[in-house]
């Protein structure tokens, strides 16, 4: 996918215009939660070891639950089928949720490097970057984990020291409160509203320093469907979307590359209502989107019944870089 844009230019015009598609790249970004990917000789010691369910391991604890260790052991057949739809989407960076470490994402992601954040539990954020594609790994996003609580962020640094400079923070907050405003009273909305205004400073800080940036991951909840002000009268944070799209600084106004999008289960057997999973772009970054490149890869049906994939299936989108 990393590849200059194919246009039939004459050589005029082609001096005409130095920002013209043909000085272009096309790059691919994409969210992917793989659901407790980890490598099968880890995944079996520590089902071993699994914790029962419901019950909540120490932050700093390498552990699984025992239903996910009953169900999730996932064969050499069922690697090869991830890796057939990291095939398909063919991204040049993709955010990871839900992944253990480069072992496990070795075995989806076969050409790439890798970006994860740096804590002991088992479920990290990161990056896949396709080989070529120049990167450096950030510090992580440990304020967003609320003192390990919950996941870390991933930072990524793409075309570092240059002019055309990304950065990516890949992200997996808080479940359990995925239409509910963040005000009610349930513990999990609690915890997702303490995250928000960290992850709110963190586009502000981008915004405020004039760089290209994008959100990936799993928000694990539906932004297209909030409506109405960012706070309540208390002053509370109460609508997700509204509360980190308020435009200031300048450059900080945000796109979800899913509005006007149909939403697709990603398996035929699912039966949810909207993304939970996003690309959210600032405004500068959104600049070089290209029209018309939402992406969403979904299951076959018989691999969704034969192979265990996972619960979540990627989201991306296509960038234009200049050179």
């Amino acid at each position: 996918m990393y590849r200059s844009m194919l246009c039939l230019l004459t050589v005029g015009a082609a001096l005409a215009s130095p920002l013209s598609p043909a000085a272009d790249r096309t790059l691919r970004i994409a969210a992917w939660n793989l659901e407790w990917l980890i490598a099968p000789e880890d995944f079996r010691k520590l089902s071993e070891t699994c914790v029962p369910r419901g019950v909540s391991p120490g932050p700093r604890e390498r552990s699984i639950p025992c239903n996910v260790a009953q169900e999730l052991e996932r064969s050499s057949l069922d690697f090869q089928a991830l890796e057939r739809y990291a095939k398909q989407l063919d991204a040049d960076i993709v955010a990871l949720q839900e992944v253990d470490g480069v072992a496990a994402a070795r075995k989806v992601f076969r050409n790439h490097d890798f970006c994860f954040s740096r804590r002991e539990g088992v479920q990290n954020t990161g990056f896949a970057i396709r080989k070529g594609v120049p990167h450096r790994c950030g510090e992580d996003f440990i304020d967003l984990s609320l003192d390990d609580r919950v996941r870390r962020g991933a930072v990524l640094i793409v075309y570092p020291g240059e002019k055309r400079e990304l950065r990516l923070l890949s992200i997996h907050l808080k479940a359990g409160c995925p239409r509910r405003p963040l005000d009610d009273p349930r513990r999990d909305c609690q915890t997702l509203a303490e995250q928000v205004p960290v992850l709110e400073r963190w586009i502000d800080e981008q915004a405020a320093a004039g760089r290209r940036f994008a959100i990936l991951g799993d928000f694990n909840h539906d932004l297209l469907a909030d409506m109405g002000p960012a706070r309540n009268e208390q002053g509370q944070p109460r609508n997700f979307w509204a509360e980190i799209d308020d435009g200031e600084p300048a450059g900080a106004d945000l796109v979800n590359v899913a509005e006007g999008q149909r939403f697709m289960n990603c398996a035929p057997d699912q039966n949810y209502r909207s993304y939970i999973d996003h690309v959210v772009l600032g405004a500068k970054l959104a600049e070089w989107r290209v029209p018309d490149s939402f992406v969403r890869i979904t299951y076959d049906g018989r691999d969704a019944l034969e192979r265990k994939l996972a619960d979540h299936c990627p989201v991306g989108v296509d960038l234009r870089i200049p050179r």
